[in-house]
């Protein structure tokens, strides 16, 4: 149970709190110093750049636990750095570090938890690890406006970090016996081996997921700010993402053992797409808090629900798996909130970016959908012919 926690607490390091908790922080920084909703775009793909390349080399990294501490570290550091240099370019060189660390400690631990599990045949307690994101995400809602309150937004940043660095320093005692595992000999195999069957559909639908999804989770709560009458519920509406997050990965795999995977797959991409809409369609905080709440529940559902079907379609790929699908998810969130700063700058309004954000997702579901069923006819004639 003590690995299981540690993990809880990389992901919420590393995802929750250095990653996302730049979604409640940008409303303040952007009243401070003037920023305009571009210049926040570009600070946002900074960091999803780096999660791009993060993830890409996690595939090729060997020693996983002696490289996933270290960069532990170095993403404490580049929170905390946030709040000491204010200076754009440097934030951008910040965020780019925040991400490309983030991306090797998500899929580091990923893979070290899912080969850990299945080797003490305890897969069932897989979903429970990715509630970490939710947990970092809940207490950055609730400490943001706190710490803001006190210490300004460089003081968020700084609490934050020194909050993630007790995280990594309670890891050290729960981890302190998991050995250093070693890549099976099939781990090493080219990427290009698991781009067969159902596969590429699966890598390409999930990279466009990761292009819509990451607008709402960039600018949720600046949204929500920018509206008059909800003012005083933005960071509020971080919380709830929180809370739907953290339950959210142990219900999604339940479900999907006793579903087909791309039957509750479906169901999550479509509750995330009424999700994006609701606050296009009513402005309202129930409207919001709800969408803050369905956003919470499938975003992590859908990364459990993907990375965990592909992982069952390549068991003994863990490593392969995570790291080139969480690449490709990492390459759509480059260029969602680049085409969001634009459109939000040319129509004056956030709807726009939800609309585009939505549809992306809805396509990436009909292509999912439909790879499924060219799969299955191609393999149905291929049979039909033996």
């Amino acid at each position: 149970m003590g690995v299981i926690i540690g993990a809880i607490l990389f992901l919420a390091v590393a995802m929750g709190i250095g990653r996302f908790s730049f979604t409640p922080i940008l409303p303040f920084m952007r009243e401070a110093e003037g920023m305009s909703v571009e210049k926040g775009s570009w600070l946002a793909s900074a960091n999803y750049i780096g999660y791009f390349i993060g993830a890409l080399w996690a595939g090729f990294i060997k020693n996983r636990k002696g490289k996933l501490v270290m960069n532990a570290w170095l993403c404490v550091l580049s929170i905390i750095a946030m709040g000491v240099i204010d200076h754009f370019f440097v934030w951008l060189f910040l965020r780019l570090i925040n991400g490309i660390t983030g991306g090797l400690i998500f899929v580091l631990t990923s893979s070290i938890l899912l080969d850990y599990l299945a080797q003490h045949f305890l897969t069932k307690w897989s979903g429970y690890v990715f509630s970490g994101i939710g947990i970092g995400i809940a207490l950055s809602g609730i400490l943001v406006p706190y710490l803001q309150q006190f210490f300004a937004w460089q003081g968020a940043f700084i609490g934050l970090g020194i909050l993630s660095g007790l995280f990594i320093c309670i890891n050290h005692f729960l981890w302190r016996k998991l050995e250093n595992p070693t890549l099976p000999q099939s781990n090493t195999v080219k990427s290009e081996k698991i781009w067969s069957g159902f596969m590429p559909w699966m890598i390409f639908a999930y990279g466009l997921e990761g292009l819509g999804y990451i607008i709402t989770g960039t600018f949720l709560v600046d949204m929500i700010n920018e509206i008059p009458s909800l003012h005083k519920y933005a960071s509020y509406a971080w919380v709830f993402v929180g809370i739907g997050a953290i339950p959210s990965a142990p219900i999604w795999g339940i479900l999907m053992t006793k579903f087909k995977p791309i039957l509750i797959l479906a169901i999550a991409y479509i509750l995330q797409v009424i999700g994006m809409l609701l606050p296009v369609l009513s402005q309202s905080v129930i409207g919001v808090m709800c969408s803050a709440l369905l956003f919470g529940v499938t975003f992590v559902g859908i990364v459990v629900l993907t990375t965990s079907y592909c992982r069952e379609l390549f068991p003994t790929k863990s490593a392969t798996v995570v790291s080139t699908l969480t690449t490709y998810y990492a390459f759509g969130q480059i260029i969602g909130p680049l085409i969001a700063g634009k459109l939000t700058t040319y129509y004056g309004t956030y709807n726009s970016a939800l609309i585009f954000a939505s549809s992306v997702v809805f396509f990436s579901l009909c292509l999912l959908l439909f790879g499924k069923k060219f799969t299955q006819l191609k393999l149905d004639a291929k049979t039909s012919t033996i």
